[in-house]
């Protein structure tokens, strides 16, 4: 239901992407981690409660694969009080990415690079990848990077 939503959302916002393109993005992800699929969640939709019930079944899911925190840029439909008795946390995906970078910045920096190595169409600098996930929100994660890589701004 999430990947659902998600790719409904891109090909909604990016007309240039095709249905198709975006369902080998999809089968590419699911694939590459192999245990992302949360099944057998939505028994537990109807007795949850947030502020937009349409995000149910993210809670759901979250809940039934014991996850710690949702990440999401929507911290307004996932507030602490409902959260809490599962034991999970709502966080800003740059709080989350800046919070990684301190645990563990080697990983961090490799996947940044295998992203950076994957832009082929067209290809990108680090700089104008950084630029990019500035620009979609990362500033304080993207500053850090900037500084463990040795890019300035």
């Amino acid at each position: 239901m999430i990947l659902d939503e998600c790719f409904a959302n891109i090909l909604e916002q990016r007309p240039d992407l095709s249905a198709a393109q975006l369902s080998r993005t999809r089968e590419l992800m699911v694939r590459a981690v192999p245990d992302c699929m949360v099944e057998g969640f939505e028994d537990l939709i109807a007795g949850l409660s947030l502020p937009d019930a349409d995000d149910r079944h993210v809670l759901a899911a979250a809940i039934r694969a014991s996850a710690q925190t949702i990440v999401t840029f929507n911290l307004k439909d996932f507030p602490a009080e409902p959260l809490t008795p599962y034991e999970i946390e709502a966080q800003h995906p740059d709080d989350f990415l800046f919070d990684l970078l301190d645990l563990a910045p080697g990983a961090v920096l490799s996947a940044v690079n295998a992203q950076l190595a994957g832009l082929k169409n067209p290809p990108q600098t680090m700089s104008q990848l950084l630029d990019t996930l500035r620009s979609q929100g990362l500033a304080q994660s993207v500053a850090r990077l900037r500084e463990l890589l040795g890019i300035l701004p």
